[in-house]
């Protein structure tokens, strides 16, 4: 299993928004280790989710915060390619024709990428660093997506070790 780090009970608060972050991606690769491509594209009725598209959706929203709203840059691939128009969770049914291998490829390559990103930021501006780009009429600070991000991991973690106990009955990994 992949090794996990409970954040700080008392650190700054760039240290412990990280460290919340660290954790739960590290969490989400605890419940994805060890499956086979079945698995990972089990389902829990009636959901349509399943542990390959938590991946790929979170290797998304890594890439999205990241390189287009924060750092302002168009989106690298698969991102670029996908066809959102005709499929707006692409990510997500599409999954299932990626090989385990390439899913944890995908979501490990887009969460070093990031942290390069978030940790040049805050080495240059700290967390009340404006993202380049508006969402929703406004640019969030650095502060803002890392407490965003902490929060769709911990949402999305809570779906995987629902799936994940149904696939094979582990728990409290």
């Amino acid at each position: 299993m992949t090794g996990r780090t409970s954040p700080p009970y008392a650190a700054d608060e760039v240290t412990t928004l990280l460290a919340f972050l660290d954790y739960f991606r590290a969490t989400l690769r605890r419940q994805t280790d060890d499956l086979d491509a079945a698995q990972l594209d089990t389902r829990l009725e009636p959901s349509t989710l399943t542990l390959g598209a938590l991946l790929k959706h979170l290797a998304l929203v890594e890439s999205f915060w990241a390189t287009e709203v924060f750092a302002g840059e168009q989106p690298g691939e698969p991102w670029a390619a996908a066809d959102w128009d005709a499929d707006p969770d692409w990510e997500i049914t599409t999954a299932a024709h990626d090989a385990p291998e390439e899913l944890r490829r995908l979501f490990d390559t887009e969460v070093v990428a990031a942290d390069a990103v978030y940790r040049r930021a805050i080495a240059d501006g700290g967390l009340d660093t404006l993202a380049a780009r508006e969402r929703h009429g406004e640019r969030p600070s650095l502060r803002w997506i890392l407490v965003h991000l902490v929060e769709e991991y911990a949402r999305h973690c809570g779906h995987a070790d629902l799936i994940r106990e149904s696939i094979d009955g582990a728990v409290d990994l």
